[in-house]
């Protein structure tokens, strides 16, 4: 198949159930018919984070639901698919296993080839959505899981330049909130409160300012709020304020520092696009647009409902990589198994990055 149209999407490498269907006629724009995402936070809400158990059963009973939900929104029947695209990792392993196992049945029932697409993949061309942007082009990817800078060259080249060496930007706000006890997502509860703080009311670390490169680091700066909320001598909105500042401060530098390497290697990236849930942050943004302003850059964040964890972003991606005529074969699909941690460079020097908590970062 050169030119898959109507492509199925699914998404469920955490705690969110996703499907959604792209129609992407030759020379036109791709179409987002329907998108349906299905969280889990009331499930994993008594225990402080996302349960890998809870949130691979919850995927495995509510998948069926889900597509037939985007079935019916975007008033189309399953015969009429011409490709499935399924996330395949990185991601929570039972989770992944949940959507690709429940995309390979769908695979063989409908008689549709599958496309199993790389989670990150997904995240670095949903600008693509609904805009076009021009390659190559500097990603900051930058989410609850993943905090990354990478050279996106072409819908299937890209190009590591930073990656966080412990805790991911979106992990550090989810446990700020949690010290703080606000409730609900961790990302827009801390926004909120920064509102009516002072950004520079709590002194914190600024991480990795003397390391070279443009790797992230956010397990200091966790650790410092968690000592200053037990010491109990500031606001809540004052450390959600400083929290923030300093955690969207460490962004700007290390993104900045990569424009600055682009520029000296002579890459030809002129636009910087920020992805996955924390772009949705004000203050990051508006950093961002004066970064880019500075150098002479053009920018551009996807509409929130594309920056965290969506179907429509996967449908697009595997329907890239089936134009641009790589990927498995549909034998080699089917026997494709889900994977945990899944690099998007796989020549990125591993000894440049930090081991962290959890292992190495994909």
């Amino acid at each position: 198949m050169v030119n898959p149209t109507l492509i199925l999407g699914l998404e469920s490498s955490c705690d969110d159930t996703a499907a959604a269907l792209l129609r992407w006629e030759e020379g036109a724009a791709p179409q987002v018919l329907s998108s349906v995402v299905v969280g889990q936070d009331a499930a994993h809400a008594p225990y402080g984070g996302v349960v890998p158990e809870i949130a691979a059963r919850a995927h495995a009973s509510r998948l069926d639901s889900v597509v037939e939900k985007a079935f019916s929104e975007a008033k189309l029947s399953p015969g009429e698919v011409d490709l499935i695209a399924a996330t395949a990792g990185p991601g929570l392993i039972g989770g992944v296993m949940s959507g690709l196992t429940f995309a390979k049945g769908l695979s063989l029932g409908l008689g549709v080839p599958l496309v199993p697409v790389n989670h990150l993949a997904g995240h670095a061309l949903s600008v693509f959505l609904e805009q076009d942007v021009p390659f190559p082009y500097l990603l900051l990817l930058v989410s609850g899981g993943h905090t990354q800078l990478l050279l996106v060259e072409s819908v299937t080249q890209f190009r590591r330049l930073g990656t966080t060496i412990d805790d991911a930007a979106g992990e550090a706000f989810d446990k700020t909130a949690k010290l703080l006890g606000l409730e609900g997502a961790g990302g827009p509860a801390i926004e909120a409160l920064a509102k009516d703080g002072d950004a520079v009311g709590v002194e914190l670390p600024r991480p990795l300012l003397g390391r070279a490169g443009c790797d992230f680091s956010f397990s200091g700066l966790k650790t410092a709020v968690r000592q200053r909320v037990e010491k109990g001598d500031a606001s809540a909105a004052d450390v959600a304020a400083s929290f923030q500042g300093a955690a969207v401060g460490h962004l700007l530098t290390r993104t900045e520092r990569a424009m600055t390497q682009l520029a000296e290697e002579g890459a030809g990236a002129r636009h910087l696009v920020a992805a996955g849930g924390v772009a949705a942050n004000m203050t990051l943004r508006a950093g961002l647009e004066g970064i880019a302003a500075h150098h002479g850059w053009g920018l551009t964040v996807p509409p929130l409902r594309y920056c965290t964890d969506n179907a429509a972003m996967i449908a697009y991606a595997g329907a890239a990589m089936v134009r641009a005529g790589v990927g498995p074969t549909p034998e080699e699909a089917m026997g494709l198994a889900p994977r945990a941690r899944w690099p998007l460079d796989d020549t990125t020097n591993a000894t440049t990055l930090g081991a962290g908590r959890k292992g190495r970062k994909v």
